[in-house]
């Protein structure tokens, strides 16, 4: 699956960079089974091509070049860097991202000449060529018939093979489209020697069991490898791009913190988490960057990640309950999913007091900052804490630190003096 060697591209399977710290994958017993039903899984990110796709968002140049970064330094096995055709602008991203980056990158076409030829000339590694299939959008979007689809599919396709790069076909809508004639299609690039296809649910219709089906159907039909791109509208994005994974795919196309058009893509950092620590399959990227990464492209988007938000959320590894709190303080493991910890991706755990709060998360907080103090003590102040909290109040340090006071807890250095 390499690119020909005159052409500057890269083998797509190439190891590059060392792993991170050992990843937990062992799951405690319980219900479920832990033989994994996932051997490889690689990621495509779209972050600056659909991500940048959400509604009232634009990244400049250099957001482009520094998302593009930091990506390839976690080891993200392709970038879609744009689309070079759009403007001079996404051209020359897209080209300085190509010429800078040691990862795969990939510039998407439509499946026509003039898309094509700016993604070659843009120099990408990869060119993701996609047209309609899905009746309603061959006749009210693109007002071609079946036929014209086809012919202009292979055409795109032999025209990216003939310049030595590697090749994606997207049949656009697939989860929407004739059955026969999504056959018919694939079979076509697939005669053309196309390297991958990628089966978008582009409206975001699948479930996990059908859309895994469909991507079984699918193999059987192309020897080229399978790549899935799944919408959220749903919220079914990971779920479908995991269960494209069961089916066979070998890759599937992610964006950071999920942003995309309407309710976004699969995200990045939920199936990179989901597959390294619940199907136990390394996927070869740096855990350990996601928070910042997420941080970054949220910064980067003006698109606020959601405090409930899997993985890079605050509220992910916060804990408020009394019980929870308490169990966590004793061992992280009770109320954390215990395969996937903070320090994986590069978070903190937080304990955060509130209404319901208990006395363990309040002993712990005082100690943390420098108090010693009695169980009497760490009762009147729970008792503040729960109240002030109960008001809508948000129990900051200083806030703490003013409860301790009134309460006569001292610090162990003022007790010196």
């Amino acid at each position: 699956m390499c690119g020909h060697p005159e052409h500057g591209t890269r083998c797509l399977t190439t190891t590059r960079r060392t792993r991170r710290l050992p990843r937990r994958v062992e799951f405690f017993d319980g219900t479920l089974n832990c033989e994994s039903e996932i051997e490889t899984v690689r990621l495509f990110d779209t972050t600056l091509r659909d991500g940048e796709q959400s509604p009232r968002t634009s990244f400049s140049y250099d957001d482009k070049r520094e998302i593009a970064s930091i990506l390839d330094a976690m080891g993200t096995h392709v970038v879609e860097a744009g689309f070079p055709v759009n403007s001079d602008a996404e051209f020359e991203a897209v080209r300085d991202i190509a010429a800078a980056t040691e990862t795969t990158t990939c510039g998407l076409a439509r499946v026509v000449d003039g898309d094509v030829e700016a993604a070659l000339d843009a120099g990408v590694d990869m060119v993701h060529v996609f047209v309609s299939t899905s009746d309603v959008q061959l006749q009210d979007s693109m007002h071609a018939s079946r036929e014209e689809a086809v012919e202009r599919a292979v055409a795109s396709v032999e025209r990216v093979k003939e310049a030595g790069v590697d090749v994606m076909f997207s049949p656009m809508d697939a989860t929407r489209t004739d059955e026969a004639f999504l056959y018919e299609i694939i079979k076509a690039v697939t005669e053309a020697d196309v390297d991958w296809i990628n089966v978008p649910d582009t409206c975001g219709v699948a479930t996990p069991t059908r859309f895994g089906d469909l991507i079984g159907s699918i193999t059987e039909h192309t020897d080229a490898r399978i790549d899935v791109h799944t919408h959220d509208d749903f919220g079914l994005a990971a779920a479908n791009a995991l269960a494209g994974f069961e089916a066979g795919a070998a890759q599937a196309q992610v964006s950071v913190n999920g942003i995309g058009e309407r309710a976004g893509n699969a995200a990045f950092e939920e199936v990179v988490m989901a597959a390294e620590s619940v199907y136990g399959v390394d996927t070869g990227v740096d855990t350990t960057r996601i928070t910042e990464l997420a941080r970054i492209v949220e910064e980067k988007s003006d698109i606020p990640v959601p405090a409930n938000k899997p993985v890079v959320g605050r509220n992910a590894f916060s804990h408020e309950s009394g019980i929870h709190a308490a169990g966590v303080i004793e061992n992280a493991d009770t109320f954390e999913p215990g395969v996937m910890t903070p320090e994986m991706v590069g978070a903190k755990r937080e304990f955060v007091l509130g209404k319901h709060t208990g006395a363990h998360s309040v002993r712990k907080r005082l100690e943390d900052a420098g108090y010693s103090p009695t169980d009497a003590e760490v009762r009147q102040v729970t008792r503040r804490v729960k109240d002030y909290g109960a008001d809508g109040g948000r129990v900051t340090v200083s806030v703490l630190e003013q409860f301790a006071h009134d309460a006569g807890v001292e610090r162990p250095e003022e007790v010196r003096a």
